[in-house]
């Protein structure tokens, strides 16, 4: 017998939280099937063999699927879990293999900002431990740190710099073509989370002169547990590997290849490089249409640059509710309140609080991010739901006056 539970039964919900993770691509699942069957592609590709070579070659083509995306050389894509572990090799690796690691005689500087993903935040303070002088810079009330900040806040010890290009939270687009060349002219290495940019905004690696740019194929159609680093090549970026033993991936980063899920972020790149132009335009009609709907409230605050943003997220702070209430009343809507490797913690989003909104107003906040699935129907829907639910909170609501 079925145990009974008072947990509600809802309809599968509207999904905008595309932020968060993106469903896989059916003609990704069909290009990854052929190296899950036990007579496919199954191989070791680091196996001396035919089915090895076989294997070989379908991570190369993956590979190089990968580097055309981002306008990169195949050789400079090294295969990781995700950006998460992109972004550790990237930032720690830079710093270990200069011997910046602290044994008393360095001073390290690394400068970043502080409205990064926290596992680069989390990589910062750690090396802060070890010794490292951190520089958070503080974002203008858009949400975005400017190329001038930077170039402020560096000195003769400064070692890399770190800077997302598109803002998970609230999709603001830092100016990364116009302050990578002056990174470059200082001799300064400068790593990009492009996480939520590939494929969203124009990433061309032969003009805008990054050093190291880590991806995700999760936040792409992609399957979850595989990413890629960008390392440049010339001039060549040197990373000491986070990963030991046997010396895989140029010796960046060890341990045996997982085909079939590069071969997945492989066709997933491949389908972004086709048709993103295309989709990041329908995207961002479907978010101006949801900011549209949703101005029937008043006070609202939209959060990040509408000049300078992602097409597919739009983050809204409501007046006069409280953010709990908020979300649990939106069941049939699947929204963030930011970054769900953040949801932890249950505080309100540090980085909204870095662009000067009030825990309050912080806490009171809906992330939408649209996608490949999402309609107009779509959200109309939403937005009818969530107008409908903040009118009601605020009729309740002891802050709303």
């Amino acid at each position: 017998m079925t145990e009974p539970t008072d947990q509600p039964v809802y309809a599968t919900p509207i999904y905008l939280d595309y932020a968060a993770t993106t469903p896989l691509d059916p003609r990704v699942l069909e290009a990854m099937l052929p190296l899950l069957v036990e007579d496919g592609l199954h191989a070791n590709p680091a196996s001396s063999h035919g089915p090895g070579f076989r294997a070989r070659a379908a991570v190369e083509k993956a590979r190089a699927q990968v580097a055309a995306l981002i306008r990169a050389e195949p050789t400079e894509i090294i295969w990781t879990s995700g950006a998460t572990e992109s972004n550790n090799l990237a930032i720690k690796g830079a710093l270990e293999f200069r011997g910046l690691d602290l044994r008393g005689a360095t001073q390290a500087h690394v400068i970043t900002s502080r409205i990064e993903h926290k596992c680069v935040l989390d990589t910062c303070r750690y090396l802060e431990t070890r010794g490292v002088r951190v520089t958070y810079l503080k974002p203008g009330a858009k949400g975005l740190v400017s190329p001038e900040q930077v170039m402020e806040a560096l000195n003769p010890d400064t070692a890399l710099v770190s800077l997302m290009w598109v803002n998970n939270e609230i999709g603001s687009v830092h100016e990364i073509e116009r302050l990578a060349p002056l990174l470059r002219e200082r001799g300064v290495l400068f790593h990009v989370d492009a996480a939520q940019a590939a494929g969203r905004v124009n990433i061309d690696l032969s003009q805008v002169p990054v050093d190291l740019l880590s991806l995700s194929a999760h936040k792409a159609y992609g399957p979850k547990g595989i990413g890629a680093l960008f390392v440049r090549r010339r001039p060549r970026a040197r990373l000491a590997p986070q990963i030991h033993g046997g010396g895989h991936e140029q010796g960046m980063r060890s341990g045996t290849l997982a085909p079939h899920q590069i071969v997945g972020m492989g066709a997933a790149f491949e389908i972004l490089a086709r048709e993103g132009v295309a989709e990041a335009a329908r995207l961002s009609a479907l978010r101006e249409r949801l900011w549209s709907r949703l101005q029937s409230l008043p006070n609202l605050h939209r959060n990040g640059d509408p000049e300078r943003a992602a097409p597919h997220v739009l983050n809204v702070s409501f007046e006069g509710v409280e953010g709990e209430s908020l979300r649990a009343s939106l069941p049939d809507l699947a929204v963030s309140s930011g970054s769900a490797c953040s949801s932890a913690t249950q505080e309100p989003s540090y980085v909204l609080r870095a662009l000067g909104r009030d825990d309050e107003l912080a806490n009171a906040s809906l992330r939408f991010s649209v996608g490949r699935r999402s309609t107009e129907a779509e959200i109309d829907i939403a937005a009818e739901r969530v107008c409908k639910q903040v009118t009601r909170l605020r009729e309740i609501s002891a802050l709303w006056d």
